[in-house]
C-alpha cells in the first residue's frame, strides 16, 4: 500500500471529519482550504444561507477554457442505528479494505484528487483541474446548484465534469432524477369510540400511501423493457411516517415523507399532479365530517436526471482514460444531472461500489484507491499535453 499512502492518508483525514448532513461541514472545508492555499491555490467558498456550511471550488492550473471539473460531495449519511464493528470516523484497514463512513460514498474520490495536488502543480497543466466540493448532497442535492452557477458565471468554460460517485471506475452517463415531498394530513380528534364524529389522519394517510404504491405499480406495468435503468420506470416510495398519539384517540395529524425517482423523459411534477388529484378527493371527503381537515404536500427537493447523450465529451474523455468502450446508467441520483442542466458535459466515474454506500461498516477496496489514482494521473497527463 506504500505507493498509495498519500491517498490513504488523505482519506483518513477526510473520514475523521464527521460531516453527517445534519451537521456543519466547515471543519473539513477549512482543512482543505488551508491545504490548497499552502500549495499556492486560490479557493472560493459558496455558502449556505446561514453560513453553517459551504461549497468550495479551486482552479489548479491556468484559468483557460477546456478544463475538467472533479466534483465530490463532502457530506455523509448518519451512522445512528447502524451496527458498526469499527469506529465509523476512524479509517480502519482490514483484509484489503478501508472501513469508515464516507470511504465509498464518496470521500475517496476527493482524497485522491487532493493527494495529487502536488503532481498537478508540477505537471505544468495547459488546461486546469477544477476541484469542486459540495454540501448537502445526501439530503436532496441542495448545495451544488449554487456552486455550479458561480463556476459557470466566473470561470472559463470547462470541457467536462467528472462526478466521482462510486461506480467501480465504470463510466456512467445516465442517472435518475429525484424529487422529495412531505405530506401533512390534519384530521379531527375524538375518542376512538366516536368514529362517526372523528377523522383519523392516520387512516387518511394510509389511503394516500396506498395510492403512491398503486402509482408505482402502474408505472411498472407500463415500463419500457428496453430501458437501461433498473428498475426501468419512475418509482415512488414512502419511507418515513409519523402520526397519532394513542391507540384510543382518533389521530389528529399524520406526516409522511416520500420520494419520486424519475427516469430521463419523465417528470416528478406529473407524478405529483396525479397524487394531488387523489389527495383533493380524499380531503373533500374528510371535510364533509370536519371542515378543519386538510392535506398539504410540500416539496423538499428536486434534482434532475442525467440524460444519456451520444454527444457527451465528458463520457468520451472518461472512456479514453479507462479504456472502456461502453457507458452504463444507474438508478441513484447525483450532481451530474445538475451540471448537465446548467449546460456542462457531465459523467459519473469514481472508485468504490454503491453497494457499500450508506451501509454499516462501509468500506472501499484498496485496489479501487489505486485504480482511481491511476485515472486522475492519466487525466493530469492529458491536461498537460
Amino acid at each position: 500500500m506504500a505507493d498509495i499512502a498519500p491517498q490513504v492518508d488523505w482519506l483518513r483525514r477526510l473520514v475523521a471529519h464527521d460531516t453527517t448532513s445534519s451537521k456543519t461541514n466547515l471543519d473539513l472545508i477549512d482543512d482543505v482550504d488551508v491545504y490548497l492555499k499552502a500549495h499556492g491555490t486560490e479557493t472560493h467558498r459558496v455558502w449556505n444561507a446561514d453560513r453553517t456550511k459551504a461549497n468550495l471550488y479551486a482552479v489548479i492550473g491556468p484559468k483557460v477554457e477546456g478544463g475538467v471539473i472533479l466534483s465530490g460531495h463532502t457530506d455523509v449519511v448518519p451512522v445512528e442505528g447502524q451496527r458498526w464493528s469499527t469506529d465509523p470516523f476512524t479509517l480502519t484497514e482490514k483484509g484489503g479494505r478501508l472501513y469508515g463512513r464516507g470511504t465509498s460514498d464518496m470521500k475517496a474520490f476527493s482524497a485522491i484528487a487532493l493527494s495529487l495536488l502536488p503532481e498537478m502543480k508540477a505537471a505544468r497543466l495547459k488546461r486546469p483541474v477544477i476541484l469542486a466540493l459540495s454540501y448537502d448532497e445526501e439530503i436532496g442535492l441542495l448545495g451544488a446548484p449554487h456552486m455550479i452557477a458561480e463556476i459557470k458565471d466566473k470561470l472559463p468554460a470547462p470541457s467536462a465534469v467528472i462526478v466521482g460517485e462510486p461506480t467501480m471506475m465504470k463510466v456512467i452517463d445516465g442517472h435518475k432524477g429525484i424529487a422529495s415531498f412531505r405530506t401533512t394530513v390534519t384530521g379531527f380528534t375524538t375518542h376512538s369510540s366516536q368514529t362517526d364524529r372523528g377523522v383519523s389522519a392516520v387512516e387518511a394517510a394510509a389511503a394516500l400511501i396506498a395510492k403512491i404504491s398503486d402509482m408505482r405499480r402502474e408505472n411498472e406495468k407500463a415500463a419500457d423493457p428496453q430501458s437501461p435503468f433498473s428498475p426501468p420506470y419512475t418509482t415512488m416510495t414512502v419511507n418515513v411516517v409519523r402520526g397519532g398519539s394513542q391507540a384510543n384517540i382518533m389521530a389528529g395529524e399524520c406526516v409522511f415523507e416520500w420520494d419520486c425517482r424519475v427516469i430521463p423523459g419523465d417528470s416528478a411534477s406529473a407524478a405529483l399532479d396525479r397524487f394531488s388529484r387523489y389527495a383533493e378527493e380524499t380531503e373533500a371527503a374528510m371535510r364533509r365530517k370536519a371542515q378543519s381537515c386538510r392535506i398539504v404536500t410540500a416539496p423538499r427537493s428536486n434534482a434532475p436526471p442525467l440524460t444519456p447523450s451520444p454527444d457527451n465529451p465528458a463520457a468520451d474523455l472518461a472512456k479514453a482514460i479507462t479504456g472502456l468502450n461502453a457507458t452504463d446508467v444507474v438508478s441513484y441520483c447525483a450532481e451530474a444531472g445538475q451540471f448537465q442542466e446548467a449546460g456542462f458535459s457531465a459523467v459519473i466515474c469514481g472508485p468504490g461500489s454503491i453497494d457499500q454506500a450508506h451501509q454499516p461498516d462501509e468500506y472501499i477496496a484498496i485496489d479501487q484507491i489505486a485504480e482511481g489514482t491511476a485515472f486522475i494521473r492519466k487525466l493530469i497527463a492529458r491536461l498537460s499535453a
